[in-house]
């Protein structure tokens, strides 16, 4: 439709969140000197890439009028280091208004699927990470916390059942992002038609 649009991801998106990414995500090594983070290091390190990634990518692409398209944002820490870790949502809901100055997505797609359902399908991947590994009870309960974020901000947060063929879901995105495209701005959508002829006369 002639956007600009940045894919990105978290943890990531930009060299220093990657890193930090890797670090995080990379399964511990096992033997008797086996660490572990604790959930508020990994929320830390979470928050960190988090506000690299909106520092040095999010926002100056929003300034630049560029769409972007994230991979995963603060519901999945509210979920995973909320929910799933125990760490209370209030101090992580603040913290994120923190480091994202109150940035919040437009829309937010959540795709269900029933754990052993996800975790079978991710297994079968050749780079599993360490939270895939974690164990059921654990998925359980992100699972649930996704649920009721999505159940607590329904205008935001669009429920898809991932069990569905890839074509249906994707018309189903397309019927929702194709209203929200239309209701942006005339300055975003200007930005993104071919460059006009500057007007360099003196105002």
């Amino acid at each position: 439709m002639g956007y600009r649009v940045l894919e990105t991801r978290e943890p990531g998106g930009t060299i220093l969140a990657e890193r930090t990414r890797e670090l995080l995500l990379t399964p511990l090594t096992r033997g008797p000197q086996r660490e572990t983070w604790t959930p508020e290091s990994e929320a830390g390190l979470i928050f960190s890439c988090r506000s690299q990634h909106i520092t040095h990518a999010i926002r100056p692409a929003l300034d630049t009028g560029t769409i972007v398209l994230c991979d995963r944002y603060a519901d999945s820490t509210f979920a995973y280091q909320g929910h799933g870790r125990g760490l209370s949502l209030l101090e992580l809901i603040r913290f994120q208004r923190f480091i994202s100055g109150g940035l919040v997505p437009d829309k937010t797609f959540l795709f269900d699927l029933p754990v052993r359902i996800g975790l079978a399908r991710r297994r079968k991947a050749k780079d599993l990470n360490r939270l895939d590994l974690e164990a059921l009870a654990f998925h359980e309960r992100v699972r649930k916390g996704f649920r009721l974020l999505a159940k607590d901000h329904p205008r935001r947060i669009v429920t898809l059942k991932a069990h569905l063929p890839m074509k249906t879901l994707a018309e189903q995105v397309q019927a929702i992002v194709e209203p929200l495209l239309a209701s942006l701005p005339h300055s975003i959508r200007r930005a993104q038609s071919s460059p006009q002829p500057r007007d360099t006369r003196s105002h």
